[in-house]
């Protein structure tokens, strides 16, 4: 089974597709993370994030270790990085590969371009000032500032990264990541009985 969880910044998808993933014995892609492997080693060679051929060419390589690839200064970037098509198509092609014939996929653009034909499509959703108050404390920002960045985010991400016509949206506002893991699992179990 392929299934894809996808959505904007803040909404939980990590966790819930960690948790489901866990729970299906499948393996995770967490897409997010590798556009952000991405441009740690574009910024450890000094790649610059506007060169879209340069760095479609250090897809797949790893940062150093120990690099924080949820640092801010990885955060300003990645969405200059992931923008440029080349980037996105190498990238879609390393995340299809990574999923084969079953995977739980996280990301943005999962469900409409990496898998469109995924077994079950997952979008969440929350309220800017959920998202804001659950990011805030993991990023050490002020919480002001981080509703203002996922503001400009999803801005930028609403035209090319809408969710996919046939996924299932879960606003996850008022639940916890356990909630809507089980919530997910249901949907799965429906699709394979």
């Amino acid at each position: 089974m392929i299934e894809t969880i996808d959505g904007p910044a803040g909404v939980g998808k990590s966790t819930v597709a960690r948790g489901v993933a866990e729970r299906l014995g499948l393996p995770y892609v967490d897409t997010g993370a590798m556009y952000r492997e991405l441009t740690a080693v574009a910024l450890e060679r000094g790649t610059a994030a506007d060169d879209g051929p340069a760095l479609a060419a250090l897809v797949g390589d790893r940062p150093a270790a120990g690099t924080d690839i949820r640092a801010e200064r990885i955060s300003r970037v990645v969405s200059t990085v992931s923008r440029h098509p080349e980037v996105r198509e190498r990238m879609r092609e390393r995340q299809r590969e990574l999923a084969g014939a079953a995977a739980v996929l996280e990301g943005r653009d999962t469900g409409t371009r990496v898998c469109p034909d995924a077994d079950l499509k997952i979008y969440l959703t929350a309220p800017v000032a959920v998202r804001a108050a659950r990011r805030a404390p993991q990023l050490g920002l002020p919480l002001a500032e981080v509703a203002r960045a996922i503001e400009e985010r999803d801005r930028l991400d609403a035209r090319q990264m809408p969710p996919a016509p046939d996924a299932h949206l879960i606003d996850t506002g008022g639940m916890d990541a356990g909630e809507v893991v089980q919530i997910v699992l249901a949907l799965a179990r429906e699709r394979t009985a």
